[in-house]
């Protein structure tokens, strides 16, 4: 008999919504919106529905898989485990413990996948990634300027006068935010979307601003001068909440409008008008993050954070540089599920370069990768260079429910359970700070096994299994043991479903930043001591006419790589009821150029690598952008970062994907 339980979304995602789910003989039917969830109040995303096809399909992996002679031979558990342990036991013995790499993402929301850290920092330590191709240079960025990156609830947008959405297609990955803006435009807010691509979110606007992509921080520094020059600035906050305002101010002077207009491809007049939109506060800027995926994609956001505070809409109702809540996740006791004192040997590598390290490391070299939330073959930039990274290690072992490209690479691959199949409570530091509570409905499908379990087995083959003797309530306690004082803890979750998070609905408004100055640092300390400049620069992409003029003449046109509609990067491609091929959407210049119409098989190359798809004309775009969407899969044609660089970004803590130049040609 079919039943309704409530449930949440697992998906890394800015919405992290309520579910209601259909089980019906023991099996997910149907997944529908919890209406009883207050921000996403009933509705989901195709995305979110689609999960019922991925715990239901018939391609999930259901056994333990070990490659013998090329081929993958379907093996006991115990014969897994017993050799994986082995091999661990081996080069930690031989090589030390730093000889494994522990690669991921992070695909999966949920509270306990932070016990694969327990497990390796248990283990001695490992060599870990730093850094998030996603959204790294920001966050490590907006740590400079304000200690910190905090957003404001998303019901304060109701308090904004103007809103200003920065390369973020919110109507494509934050439907709920989506509705928000629709509702305050609706009350008499103005929405200004600046973005190289004219998209839903555009659609809805009062306006929309095409820049050239990579050079938003040189918009926000125009933007800035002409506030100074018209005494628009809020001439209080910087003088008594910040530091550094006369290195900001002498950076501007050194640059000409004219210039900032030329590198951005935006008139003149736009700078002027936005400065005034600036000027009317309270202004909201919701930061998209595509534009810190430079090699100047920290210095862009410092720009933009600078312009926000320029402006007076820090600590203010209605205000705020919103680009990640980080109060969320610190809401939860991390290191009492991850155990960082445990370790003993520590050595990392960015996530955007963990290629090159595998292939470049030594003292010791790497060895042996565990692959844990991620699809490393599809997602890390240099596709190719990824490749030839993990087919050189001696043992890689991958836990996943689908034959992914990195899983089709793996010595051992491991099923594990998915969402429904087991209990968890789910999150995101990105939009809205509540709590979901996900109860397991129904059995993993084959020999799955949690995450969690495949953990202890080992940890019990290694000789720390006391680290792993708790059970699943206990651990989901542990982590959620900061809340008790605010009444927040597993039982209350599984009762309500859903709860609030005791964060600062208005980030900063007592001025107190996290800085080591206390106040929002226009030249950041923490930057000096970190061994970067502290200073702010009018720093440009590395893929450009203007600073590789011969690259630029040999692949003229910038490449984004946006996220998908219907996948959440990677992981639903498979699941698609067509199978999906490559799109390859280009800007109408390009596209007159090449007498390019919908559906013209195209090539689009680079000295990395090339990729085949069909094209699409986009009505509206900034001359000579061309986006392919990201997450595709090898036999769907991909993945696209075959063409983007590995490159880190000036923080050394995000990817570059987005700085890349192509070529294109009809074939």
């Amino acid at each position: 008999m079919a039943k309704v339980f409530h449930s949440a979304c697992p998906l890394n995602c800015w919405d992290s919504c309520g579910f209601k789910v259909t089980v019906d003989n023991g099996k997910v039917t149907k997944i529908e919106g919890d209406e009883d969830h207050p921000i996403t109040r009933g509705k989901i995303c195709g995305r979110g529905r689609m999960l019922e096809q991925r715990v239901n399909s018939g391609d999930r992996l259901l056994y333990p898989l070990k490659k013998v002679d090329g081929e993958f031979a379907r093996i006991s558990w115990k014969q897994a485990l017993d050799e994986i342990a082995e091999k661990l036991q081996h080069y930690k013995e031989a090589y030390g413990t730093a000889s494994v790499l522990h690669s991921h993402d992070y695909a999966n929301g949920g509270l306990l996948t932070k016990l694969d850290s327990r497990f390796f920092n248990a283990f001695g330590g490992v060599t870990e990634l730093t850094g998030s191709i996603c959204w790294g240079s920001g966050i490590e960025a907006q740590c400079w300027d304000f200690g910190d990156a905090y957003s404001h609830a998303p019901g304060d947008l109701s308090n904004s006068k103007n809103i200003v959405v920065w390369g973020r297609n919110v109507a494509r990955t934050n439907m709920h935010l989506f509705e928000a803006l629709q509702k305050a435009k609706k009350a008499g807010a103005r929405v200004y979307v600046i973005d190289p691509l004219y998209n839903a979110t555009a659609k809805m606007a009062d306006k929309h601003i095409t820049v050239k992509p990579g050079f938003d921080g040189m918009l926000a520094a125009g933007i800035i001068k002409e506030m100074l020059r018209l005494g628009l600035e809020d001439r209080k906050f910087i003088e008594n909440h910040t530091i550094g305002f006369a290195d900001l101010k002498e950076l501007i002077d050194s640059v000409t409008l004219e210039e900032l207009s030329a590198y951005t491809e935006v008139p003149q007049l736009i700078f002027t008008e936005l400065a005034e939109v600036y000027g009317q506060r309270p202004v909201a800027t919701l930061f998209g993050l595509g534009m810190q995926r430079y090699a100047n994609g920290g210095n862009t956001i410092r720009l933009m954070d600078a312009l926000v505070a320029v402006s007076g809409n820090i600590g203010i109702p209605g205000g705020g540089a919103n680009y990640a809540n980080r109060q969320v996740g610190q809401s939860f006791n991390s290191a009492s599920l991850t155990l960082p004192h445990r370790k003993t040997a520590h050595r990392s590598f960015s996530m955007m370069q963990q290629a090159e390290g595998i292939l470049t490391a030594a003292d010791p070299g790497i060895k042996m990768a565990i692959v844990t939330c991620g699809n490393p073959l599809a997602q890390v930039p240099d596709s190719t260079k990824v490749q030839d990274a993990f087919s050189s290690l001696e043992t890689l072992v991958v836990m996943e429910q689908f034959m992914t490209d990195t899983a089709q690479l793996a010595d051992y691959v491991l099923p594990v359970a998915s969402v429904f199949e087991t209990e968890d409570v789910y999150y995101s530091s990105m939009y809205h700070h509540y709590v979901n509570h996900g109860p397991k409905l129904v059995e993993p499908p084959g020999e799955a096994k949690t995450d969690a379990w495949i953990w202890t087995e080992l940890a019990d083959r290694l000789g720390f299994g006391d680290d792993f003797a708790y059970t699943r309530e206990e651990f989901l306690g542990m982590g959620l043991s900061k809340l008790e004082e605010q009444g927040i803890n597993l039982e209350r979750l599984r009762t309500e479903k859903h709860a609030e998070l005791p964060v600062d609905h208005i980030p900063w408004s007592d001025y107190k930043f996290r800085t080591p100055s206390g106040k929002y640092e226009f030249t950041s300390a923490s930057a000096e001591k970190a061994g970067f400049g502290g200073r702010i620069s009018l720093s440009l992409p590395k893929e450009t006419k203007w600073t590789d003029p011969n690259l630029a003449e040999k692949y003229p046109y910038t490449l984004l790589t946006i996220h998908p509609l219907r996948s959440n990067h990677s992981q639903h491609y498979h699941l698609f009821a067509k199978e999906p091929e490559v799109k390859v959407e280009v800007s109408p210049d390009i596209a007159d150029a090449k007498l390019l119409q919908d559906g013209d098989l195209v090539r689009v190359w680079n000295g990395r690598g090339e990729i085949r798809g069909k094209a699409a004309v986009l009505k509206i775009a900034h001359p000579g952008t061309i986006n392919i969407d990201e997450g595709i899969w090898r036999k769907f044609g991909g993945p696209v970062n075959m063409l983007t660089s590995d490159a880190e970004s000036d923080n050394r803590q995000g990817s570059t994907v987005y700085d890349c130049l192509v070529n294109l040609e009809k074939v």
